[in-house]
């Protein structure tokens, strides 16, 4: 195994520093790095993509973990001590500079991957929408194990009824089955954010047949955009969806707040159902 210097000789020998504009916190605990890259079970020979590398702190847990790693980094100054590590497990480490929102990641992996990233902040939800979202499933990604701000991370995992609950939950937990895996502190980080973080562990499940995601997330995004209203006003301008709730009987008086996510999918799937042509497969 390769020796590596410390992360903090290598962030100062490359002079880097967290850019607020890239929503980057460096995380420079190896035995922390190492419990997160271990998350996700074996993952010698497997493919890996990162997303915001930095430094490499979680790359390099990554590699010797044993796996192979696609490391997709927006920041240029990064890119040094990334070829530091390339160069420490030779043919273990691909790097791509790049904005990860830009960039087709199926295609730039070519095959089964696992994902491992400790997320800029301000690309996170963004990216974790994108792996859930589309018609295509099971995806190619195998697993997804991300590091959020606590507050969104614990949105992910939430249970109907409870303040964290809402869009976010129900796309997470219709087709995968999230859990809430580590919790992380803010001084793990440099520099340390204002808020706590965690980790999120994400494995696809069958998708329910029939439910179109795209009608999914037009339902959600009506619900519990107007949370606070019953569903027979923040439904009212989807058609079909008022009847959907009658046919499958939901009080429409109620609250998005307090239907489970198979409500949601129920819904999403009369109304694709509603408007399949008459000729359509069951």
């Amino acid at each position: 195994m390769a020796e590596l210097p410390p992360l903090r000789t290598v962030i100062a020998r490359h002079g880097l520093s967290a850019s607020k504009a890239l929503g980057q916190n460096f995380l420079l605990d190896e035995q922390l790095l190492s419990r997160i890259a271990a998350i996700p079970g074996e993952l010698r020979d497997q493919a890996v993509l990162e997303i915001g590398p930095g430094p490499g702190g979680l790359t390099r847990a990554l590699l010797r973990a044993g796996a192979r790693v696609t490391a997709i980094e927006a920041d240029p100054r990064c890119l040094p001590a990334l070829a530091e590590l390339d160069a420490a497990f030779p043919g273990a480490l691909r790097v791509v500079a790049g904005d990860a929102l830009r960039v087709d990641h199926d295609a730039l992996m070519g095959g089964p991957y696992a994902v491992v990233a400790n997320l800029p902040y301000n690309v996170g939800t963004a990216l974790f929408t994108r792996w859930l979202g589309g018609d295509a499933w099971p995806p190619r990604w195998t697993s997804l194990t991300l590091m959020f701000q606590q507050e969104v991370a614990e949105r992910i995992v939430a249970a109907p009824g409870t303040p964290a609950y809402g869009r976010l939950a129900v796309l997470a937990q219709w087709r995968s089955q999230p859990r809430l895996a580590l919790r992380v502190h803010r001084s793990a980080f440099t520099p340390p954010p204002k808020v706590m973080s965690a980790i999120v562990h994400v494995v696809p499940t069958p998708a329910p047949a029939g439910v179109s995601a795209a009608t999914l997330e037009r339902v959600t995004a009506a619900a519990f955009g107007q949370r606070r209203k019953m569903l027979r006003q923040s439904l009212r301008e989807i058609p079909g969806a008022l009847e959907a709730l009658d046919q499958l009987g939901i009080d429409p008086q109620r609250r998005a707040e307090t239907l489970a996510v198979a409500d949601f999918v129920a819904i999403a799937g009369r109304l694709g159902s509603a408007s399949a042509p008459a000729d359509a497969p069951p």
